[in-house]
């Protein structure tokens, strides 16, 4: 069987720096808030060329975090793609917020030509997806942002090391919004998020709800590091575990995103001649692969039959945001949102992970070849 993904093959590699350090981190006697989550909140920070950082629980707790702090509340209204993951939605719905679905072009990122269109009086945000690794057009939406007086946070959960125009997602809006879930480009062995951003005062906010609204950076606050809520805020710490797992793979990460372009490479040179639509790297963006995401009018007919070759795939997503029935009550224009009905009926993603290898990749293109000339 070529899984679709596993952690296996590359904890067996670090198995032992990865239990040495955990040993040393426990050892230490700060499960949480210790040197590991400063070290990280500095290195990841420094590594994508952002002022501040802020390492929270998860990456839904990264973009919840960051609508709160830029004030987001009840009966605003943020902008996002119609193909997004649940936790988008999610982060806007429980910050109080309505969310206001954009479809999305061939490329799978969100339609900046419709964006404009969905702006309302009521609008205070927009959260560009970057999906699959592959950066959105960021020069229209900040335009558009500016020209509207949003805010703009980055959903980077897919995308850690893309860049658009030579500059890092993330580094974009007034926040940057990471996930570490396993299966990420940089992926804890639990669960883990980050928050860049260059602005000093919204880092100061985040990171009290962060904690509960208690105050353990600025100086000027006479409650500093003291048992008192400033404003309300929420639970969301990384612990120093998945922060010493997260600062060793993060020196290697930049190796895992070179890893995982060589295999898309692989994989459009193996399947260029087919009649698939295969992804392709936008202009000015550096695409790092998260997901090696294909369209074809029989998609389903090819998941089934690369099952039967133990091939695993999947689908991200099969369902969009305004097909759901959580979110029907905020009555989406189901006919504005045509592609991303379309293109979800139509999608796999194939295996790509750094520890998949060559001959698993050619043998999955040759499958599929034969699935397309015999099959289909």
């Amino acid at each position: 069987m070529i899984k679709f993904w596993s952690y296996k093959k590359e904890y067996k590699k670090f198995e032992k720096n990865i239990l040495n350090l955990i040993h040393k981190t426990i050892n230490r006697g700060n499960i949480f808030f210790g040197d590991e989550i400063k070290n990280f909140e500095y290195n990841f920070k420094k590594k994508y060329n952002s002022k501040y950082g802020i390492a929270v629980k998860n990456g839904t707790d990264a973009l919840f975090i960051s609508l709160k702090s830029i004030g987001i509340k009840n009966g605003d209204e943020v902008i996002t793609s119609a193909n997004t993951a649940i936790p988008t939605i999610s982060a806007i719905i429980n910050s109080g917020a309505k969310p206001r679905l954009v479809d999305v072009s061939n490329d799978y990122l969100i339609d900046v030509k419709k964006i404009i269109k969905e702006i309302t009086s009521k609008t205070k945000a927009i959260i560009p997806v970057h999906l699959y690794g592959q950066s959105c057009n960021m020069d229209e939406i900040t335009k558009i942002a500016k020209k509207h007086n949003l805010k703009v946070i980055e959903d980077c959960a897919q995308a850690q090391g893309a860049k658009y125009k030579n500059k890092f997602v993330g580094s974009f809006g007034k926040f940057g919004c990471f996930s570490f879930y396993p299966t990420k480009i940089l992926g804890a062995y639990g669960d883990g998020g980050f928050i860049l951003t260059n602005d000093y005062n919204l880092y100061l906010k985040a990171k009290r709800i962060r904690f509960y609204g208690i105050e353990t950076e600025s100086k000027k606050n006479r409650f500093i590091n003291k048992y008192y809520s400033n404003e309300n805020g929420v639970n969301s710490r990384l612990d120093e575990i998945q922060s010493t797992i997260l600062n060793f793979k993060l020196k290697k990460v930049d190796n895992f995103i070179i890893k995982r372009r060589k295999l898309a490479k692989l994989y459009i040179k193996h399947l260029s001649k087919t009649n698939l639509i295969l992804p392709y790297e936008n202009n000015h963006c550096y695409h790092t692969y998260h997901l090696f995401t294909i369209f074809h009018k029989k998609a389903k007919k090819i998941i089934k039959e690369l099952k039967k070759r133990q091939i695993e795939t999947r689908i991200i997503y099969p369902y969009p945001i305004h097909k759901m029935k959580a979110f029907k009550k905020y009555k989406f224009n189901n006919k504005k949102l045509k592609n991303s009905d379309f293109l979800s009926k139509n999608i796999l993603s194939l295996p790509l992970f750094p520890e998949l290898k060559t001959k698993e990749v050619v043998t999955i293109c040759n499958k599929i070849k034969t699935i397309l000339k015999d099959t289909i």
